[in-house]
C-alpha cells in the first residue's frame, strides 16, 4: 500500500472508530450529526476502496473526494471532499515530497475556506488544520524527519483544537448558539487532531 492509501485508510479507519465521540462534540452546540455523517462517508469510500484509481497519488486523492463529497452528509461533505480533491490537484503526478505534502495541505485548506466560507479564528477545522500545516512546513524546513514532522505537526493541532474551546463560532449550525458556544472545543478541529496523532501513531 502507498503511503497515501496508507494515510487514508487511517484517516478513514479514524473517523469511523470515532463516530460518537465526534458526535458527541458536535452536539453540544451543533446538531450531532457530525460523527454519523463522517463515518458513513468513509464506510462507503472502504467498501469501495478496491476499485478507486490508484494510477498515481493525485487521481487517488481525488477519487477519494468525489466519494466523500457525495457520500458525507451536511455542512461536513462538500468541505472534506473539496479539501481531498484539492489536494489531489497539487499533489500531480510527481514524487510526494515533504514540500508536495505541505502544498497538498495548503491547497486543501484553500479549498475549505473558499466552499466554506470561513477563515481561522471562526471555530472550525481550519482552526486546527492551518497550525498544524504551518508547523509541518516549519519543522521539514529546519531539516526534521518525516516521522519527527508529523508528531511535532499533530501536538499543533492537539493544542489548537482545544484552544477552540475559547472561541465563539461564526460558522456551520453552531454559529447559531452564539456566545453559548464558547467553552467547548470544535468537533472538526478536534476530529483533525485525532486523524493526525493517529497517522503520527502508525506511520511507517
Amino acid at each position: 500500500m502507498s503511503t497515501t492509501e496508507q494515510v487514508v485508510r487511517t484517516i478513514a479507519e479514524t473517523a469511523i472508530e470515532n463516530e460518537k465521540f465526534f458526535g458527541d462534540l458536535d452536539a453540544v452546540v451543533g446538531d450531532g450529526d457530525f460523527g454519523y455523517s463522517l463515518a458513513r462517508g468513509f464506510e462507503k469510500l472502504l467498501e469501495g476502496w478496491d476499485d478507486l484509481d490508484r494510477t498515481d497519488a493525485g487521481t487517488f486523492l481525488k477519487r477519494t473526494g468525489m466519494v466523500i463529497a457525495s457520500r458525507i452528509g451536511g455542512t461536513s461533505g462538500p468541505l472534506w471532499g473539496t479539501a481531498f480533491i484539492r489536494a489531489g490537484t497539487a499533489a500531480g503526478d510527481g514524487e510526494l515530497t515533504g514540500e508536495r505534502v505541505v502544498a497538498m495541505l495548503r491547497a486543501a485548506i484553500e479549498g475549505i475556506k473558499t466552499r466554506g466560507q470561513s477563515d481561522v479564528g471562526d471555530k472550525t477545522l481550519l482552526d486546527a488544520l492551518v497550525p498544524m500545516t504551518d508547523r509541518l512546513e516549519g519543522e521539514l524546513g529546519r531539516g526534521a524527519s518525516a516521522p519527527e514532522a508529523i508528531r511535532a505537526a499533530a501536538a499543533s493541532a492537539r493544542e489548537a483544537a482545544d484552544a477552540t474551546s475559547g472561541m465563539v463560532a461564526k460558522r456551520g449550525r453552531a454559529a447559531y448558539t452564539g456566545e453559548r458556544s464558547r467553552g467547548s472545543v470544535d468537533a472538526g478541529a478536534t476530529a483533525v487532531a485525532v486523524i493526525a496523532e493517529r497517522i503520527s501513531e502508525t506511520w511507517k
